[in-house]
């Protein structure tokens, strides 16, 4: 039986007594007291249904890195090897943080700060640190958001305008979709000009910012309009929109799957996605990419599991929605790889190319490979319609998820303050408005230097730290089986055994290992390997980095200094858990009964005596 099972209280309320209730002194007679309910306006918001819950984390874990990182970094590592390191970290540490996230968020009911504070207030750092990274990613995901939007305006023109060179941003080495480079190692092809020299106006440097693309700063405003209104009423409004957002891309997939599946040459380019090279096993590379990938597509340690599943009910089945949850991320990258290579190796063929050469990653992939792909393919502007829908679809997902776990972290802090739905709105308002005036540096000819730093410097490794400080939280401070419990008396039952044990010992050890690495590895971030940044530029790259990760050392030095008492018991009331939490207050409550009954027997006792005086006549005791 665990500490906070509900049988823990069971026949623990104190029946009646003849003592009447007057008599008890006044600490005893407040345990009968119960708690006013919160009013309806004070209660926090739920998911209308378990399935909008589904969909929103689904939505926020199933982005654009299933889409252009997973298959290439499976072709880049040894094919259908890297399946092996893949699911090897999957099972020892994505999926039991995954759990730990969600089940941490689904009982404290807080955000991504305020739950470090409810489970121990001494790492309450993480949560500042994780909600910078967060900030950081809202600013500099829409951008690409906002590309995907140009791209997708721009197939609807009865000529795809980066299919051909006539167009006045063309040189005169370009080389059109039908053309091979191979041919002229001078030349650029017509897609490259168009998304270096029409989306991007790419400068020389981030030196040179350039005018600022109104076109791109239209869209980037689009792309805010549209996440603002779609999560503008809490996750009631999410909840819904989700619906559409996460499930069409899933039917565009399958299209693009379809089609891809039946184009001559994508034989070629699914062998060449999956065929195994065990060689590569031996390249530690190959191990920190199949880690990079677990953490970075199942969004660990940012917050946004913690935050998404706080506004579930207190006993929804956490456990199984995180399988099944891990099960359709894991499989939409492997497919996605599939509907990627397919078409892949049909533009190989077509051009008499290797299909390496065609084989990109990132941005490279969506709008360069990608589009060069389809340009080629019969009804090119009906499939470059769905793949860019699918692309701006999945980005939205993703990015509602972030700036609710941000709004979420922030409103928990001030739960009497943004218990007024207006208030909350004005803070999203302020948030969007903010962040798209900083996001126009992005949408400059500058703008992809900038955009660069955030994603290298601020959004990516970084997140390792949070990831091992958490582990520890959980698996040493707070206690693994203390979550268990939590877990148990939420669900009903306790999850798989070794949970616990990767918790405690798998997560970190990984996760140190791969932050190591990659350290040792570190190379300052250069654009195509050869643009080298600025002396300030790196600096600005360095202060990304390090403004999330020192908020945890700061704030636990902030804590530590505020806290009355010497450093022991500084530190114990520090890692000890509120006592609000559901099973703190059940086994407080427990405690006061078993007390109060102690009390009650006591003063009944005392009575007793008091009522027995001696008799003289007989030398006996007897009842007046």
């Amino acid at each position: 039986m665990t500490f906070c099972s509900h049988s823990l209280v069971i026949g623990l309320r104190p029946v009646q007594s003849q003592v009447k209730m007057d008599h008890l002194p006044m600490e005893v007679e407040n345990l009968e007291t119960t708690t006013k309910p919160a009013s309806k306006d004070q209660q926090r918001e739920q998911w209308s249904t378990k399935v909008d819950y589904f969909l929103a984390v689904a939505g926020s874990i199933v982005g654009l890195g299933n889409v252009w990182r997973f298959p290439y970094l499976c072709y880049k590592n040894g094919g259908g090897v890297f399946l092996l390191p893949y699911f090897l970290f999957l099972f020892t540490w994505g999926i039991p943080l995954f759990i730990l996230e969600t089940s941490l968020g689904q009982y404290t009911s807080q955000g991504g700060i305020t739950c470090w504070r409810k489970i121990c207030p001494l790492f309450q750092g993480l949560g500042y640190g994780s909600q910078v990274v967060v900030l950081y990613t809202v600013i500099h995901y829409i951008v690409i958001i906002a590309w995907s939007f140009l791209f997708l305006f721009s197939s609807f023109q009865s000529e795809l305008p980066w299919a051909y060179c006539h167009n006045s941003w063309n040189t005169d080495a370009c080389l059109g979709h039908n053309e091979t480079l191979q041919e002229n190692t001078n030349a650029t092809s017509s897609v490259e000009e168009y998304w270096e020299r029409r989306i991007l106006g790419r400068s020389s440097g981030i030196e040179v910012m350039g005018n600022l693309r109104w076109d791109l700063a239209l869209c980037l405003f689009l792309s805010w309009i549209v996440c603002f209104f779609c999560i503008w009423k809490g996750v009631k409004t999410t909840g819904k929109v989700v619906y559409f957002t996460v499930i069409f891309p899933y039917v565009m997939l399958l299209a693009l799957l379809v089609r891809g599946l039946t184009l001559p040459g994508a034989k070629d380019g699914i062998s060449f996605y999956l065929y195994p090279d065990p060689t590569r096993l031996s390249d530690p590379g190959v191990w920190m990419d199949a880690a990079g990938q677990v953490l970075y597509s199942y969004v660990i340690g940012v917050g946004v599991l913690t935050s998404l599943s706080s506004y579930n009910k207190y006993n929804n089945n956490c456990y199984r929605d995180s399988m099944l949850l891990c099960l359709l991320n894991s499989l939409t990258s492997f497919v996605a790889g599939f509907a990627i290579f397919s078409v892949l190796g049909f533009m190989a063929k077509e051009q008499g190319m290797d299909i390496s050469m065609a084989a990109e990653s990132g941005p490279g992939l969506a709008f360069i490979a990608y589009p060069r792909a389809v340009a080629l393919m019969p009804l090119p502007h009906l499939w470059a319609i769905s793949f860019f829908v699918m692309i701006i679809l999945v980005g939205l997902d993703s990015e509602f998820a972030y700036l609710e776990t941000l709004i979420t972290s922030i409103s928990d802090m001030f739960p009497s303050f943004f218990v007024n739905k207006c208030r909350r709105q004005l803070l999203l308002l302020a948030i969007s408005a903010g962040n798209f005036f900083i996001g126009l540096t992005m949408v400059t000819q500058g703008g992809f230097y900038v955009f660069l730093l955030f994603d290298y410097y601020g959004c990516s490794g970084i997140v390792l730290v949070f990831v091992i400080l958490e582990s520890i939280c959980i698996g040493w401070v707070y206690g693994a089986d203390r979550l268990y419990d939590n877990i148990e008396d939420m669900i009903g039952y306790r999850p798989w055994p070794v949970f616990k044990y990767c918790w405690q010992y798998f997560s970190p050890a990984v996760c140190t290992g791969t932050l190591v690495y990659n350290l040792v590895k570190y190379k300052p971030l250069k654009f195509n390997k050869t643009y080298e940044y600025p002396w300030w530029g790196y600096m600005i790259g360095g202060g990304l980095a390090l403004s999330s990760v020192v908020m945890v050392p700061l704030w636990m030095i902030y804590a530590v200094s505020v806290t009355p008492g010497t450093l022991r018991q500084r530190l114990g009331i520090l890692c000890t858990p509120a006592s609000d939490l559901p099973c703190e207050a059940l086994k407080r409550k427990a405690a006061d009964q078993e007390a109060f009954q102690a009390s009650v027997g006591l003063h009944s006792h005392q009575m007793t005596e008091n009522t027995l005086v001696p008799n003289s006549s007989d030398a006996r005791w007897s009842v007046i």
